[in-house]
């Protein structure tokens, strides 16, 4: 496809999945939050809907295209990450199962229908408005990881209304939210059924973790084996490895 880049966009692998993604350093590339996220959710192998919410630069819908053929929604405020979604979907030839929409979390549910799909992700901004320390002045930036336009709870209760009963809603964020999550997934009706935590190397406090709940669905939550993202000898352990490369490390 000539001309699909614009500005300082560049075109990367995503070489566990043979497939290619537009980033650009001054909007937005995606990190290994999204990666573990795709990778952790459970999804209909043949059919169904699936809709991923905060979607930036469309990695997660992108990846879920490699281990489900159920059709797929991404959902992204922001105009030009939508955009290089969209030329990332047309460049691999998946536009026939993914359809990216430029709108608001908030105001999503209304406009695909309540209670009609079988699959939500989502990777929320991590900051709340009051940590402002680490804002950083690109706008584009600041809107990915602080919840200037979206809560963690707005996109939760989001994320119930578009499931239907028995549904799967997975998310990522940081550990010290976790009380967070667990109280405001069981308000919208999203019953934690796994946990899985990410520690950067072993010996050290998570700082990340994969969240998976069940719309109506019965208590009966699993904490699963920890994810060491590095080994001793600070490179990638086999696990992440394989997730990102294809290969065994």
């Amino acid at each position: 496809m000539d001309n699909i880049l614009k500005d300082d966009e560049r075109l990367d692998y995503l070489l566990a999945e043979d497939l290619r993604i537009i980033q650009s350093p001054s909007v937005f590339s995606f990190s290994l939050d999204a990666v573990l996220l795709a990778k952790f959710v459970n999804v209909p192998i043949t059919r169904g809907e699936i809709v991923d919410l905060c979607s930036g630069n469309g990695v997660i819908p992108l990846f879920l295209t490699t281990r489900t053929r159920a059709k797929i929604i991404g959902v992204e405020i922001q105009e030009r990450l939508y955009d290089m979604a969209v030329r990332s979907i047309q460049y691999n030839g998946v536009e026939n199962q993914v359809q990216m929409i430029h709108g608001d979390v908030k105001e999503i549910p209304s406009i695909l229908g309540i209670e009609k799909y079988d699959v939500v992700t989502c990777n929320p901004p991590y900051f709340l408005t009051n940590e402002l320390s680490d804002k950083n002045a690109n706008e584009h930036f600041t809107i990915a990881r602080h919840e200037v336009l979206l809560t963690l709870d707005q996109a939760i209760h989001s994320a119930g209304r578009l499931l239907k009963q028995g549904g799967k809603a997975a998310f990522v964020h940081r550990p010290g939210r976790l009380l967070d999550i667990v109280t405001s997934m069981r308000a919208h009706r999203l019953e934690p059924k796994r946990i899985r935590f990410v520690y950067p190397k072993f010996g050290k406090e998570a700082n990340m973790l994969l969240i998976e709940g069940i719309k109506d669905g019965k208590p009966d939550l699993k904490i699963l084996p920890p994810l060491y993202v590095y080994d001793e000898n600070n490179k990638y352990t086999a696990e992440v490895s394989e997730l990102l490369y294809g290969d065994k490390g």
